[in-house]
């Protein structure tokens, strides 16, 4: 395993001491923070502490200390600060035409011995229509309230 050596500047501490001292922050910009700071090998740090006195400090784990010292040393101290982006796509449920099949049967009346269309009875008739081949009730849901539809009285 690769061991990475952090190594702070005087003004990288200061920058740090305020993201813990002051200042509206994440929870995990602040404990990034002071892993950075126990961890720091460099000549402006008086306390340096082991990877497992850290650990026990902070309640958490030995692998979000390896990770939070391996960004800072390959990508600087803001990515080590910030949260990893996800390389995850997520697929969009519904396009613009099945939204506008959706809020047409949303705007019509509502089958026999209901008073109103329910988000589960849309997306049940969505389905009936073969508009989607399945199709979640929160999806309505999410469709009708980006649109400000309201399916009360």
């Amino acid at each position: 395993m690769v061991k990475y050596k952090v190594t702070l500047t005087k003004e990288e501490r200061e920058s740090l001491m305020n993201n813990t001292r002051k200042g509206n922050h994440t929870a995990k910009k602040v404990i990034h923070s002071l892993i950075l700071l126990n961890v720091d090998q460099g000549p402006h740090n008086e306390n340096q502490q082991t990877n497992e006195q850290v650990c026990k400090v902070l309640k958490t784990g030995m692998r979000t200390i390896d990770r939070v010292k391996q960004r800072f040393v390959l990508e600087g101290l803001d990515a080590a600060l910030g949260v990893a982006p996800t390389s995850r796509v997520y697929e969009k449920k519904a396009d613009g035409e099945t939204e506008a099949r959706l809020i047409s049967i949303a705007c019509s009346e509502p089958p026999k011995g209901f008073g109103r269309w329910s988000l589960r009875l849309l997306a049940d008739r969505m389905v009936e229509l073969n508009y989607v081949d399945e199709i979640s009730h929160e999806t309505v849901r999410k469709v009708l309230k980006k649109t400000n539809l309201s399916l009360g009285g």
